[in-house]
């Protein structure tokens, strides 16, 4: 069938090539043949398909026919391998004995751990083992009845009985009470001896010798011996050092004693 620019078309409404409708003169003169004439078609030279003669691209794969150009082809894949059976190309990896892994010896078995294979991050990483600061000097805290008798004290004394022991493992340990909304916790606390201040003095050492000093605290900081009258001057302002067996009075009954830690001590702070 022509259109009516003269063009060779299979359809009879609008030409396939130009789109102009088909005249139905033309549609009844071209009706008794559908194949076109050898002169009238063009050979695709990318795909070998057959088009008309004028056109501008090949039905079947998209040839330019005016630049010469193609469309981009798709890669071709072969076909799918039957079942069991491998492509040419494929191969079958071959295991040799440097890759294939081998069983641990005996003595490689002997130092595995378990905890270690579940756990790669504990091979590379030691444990840490945390210790205490060793303990060589303590501090007793007693409830001394005569020293609450000579403060004349309202507040009730607690009942007498063994001592606190306080393990001292820094070089300035603060004597006081706790109070948590001024931030005060001080390493040798006198709990309930309301007589002590929330800061009342501070013990400081070289390891060696000790020093004692009042931090401006109300009722005085008392230094006295292990016989003899009980003191009654507080000790004046700045360091003052102890003695061996000398005592401190603080608040309305508290009583401290420095001294050296014993073996059994030093094994319970450890």
């Amino acid at each position: 069938m022509i259109c009516p620019s003269g063009h060779q078309t299979n359809q009879a409404d609008f030409c396939d090539v130009c789109g102009l409708p088909i005249s139905d003169v033309q549609a009844d003169a071209s009706a008794g043949s559908s194949t076109p004439a050898a002169s009238d078609t063009l050979l695709c030279p990318n795909c070998q398909a057959t088009n008309v003669a004028e056109a501008l691209f090949c039905e079947a794969c998209g040839f330019d026919f005016t630049t010469a150009a193609s469309e981009p082809e798709w890669p071709k894949f072969n076909a799918a391998p039957q079942s069991g059976e491998l492509p040419e190309s494929s191969e079958v990896p071959e295991f040799t004995e440097a890759t294939v892994p081998s069983e641990p010896t005996a003595d490689q078995g002997s130092t595995l751990d378990t905890a270690s294979s579940l756990n790669p991050v504990a091979t590379t990483q030691p444990a840490i083992k945390q210790t205490r600061p060793r303990v060589d000097w303590v501090a007793e805290l007693w409830i001394d009845p005569d020293w609450y008798a000579a403060q004349r004290s309202t507040d009730p004394m607690p009942s007498v009985g063994l001592p606190d022991i306080v393990p001292l493992v820094k070089q300035s340990n603060l004597i006081g009470r706790v109070s948590h909304t001024k931030g005060v916790f001080p390493e040798i606390d006198c709990e309930l001896d309301s007589g002590c201040s929330r800061r009342h003095a501070i013990l400081t050492t070289d390891w060696t010798r000790w020093w004692i000093e009042d931090l401006t605290s109300a009722n005085g900081t008392f230094v006295g011996g292990v016989a003899g009258p009980l003191p009654a001057m507080p000790i004046p302002q700045g360091r003052v050092e102890l003695t061996s067996g000398q005592r401190i009075y603080v608040g309305a009954w508290t009583r401290i004693v420095i001294r050296k830690a014993t073996a059994d001590e030093q094994d319970a702070f450890a």
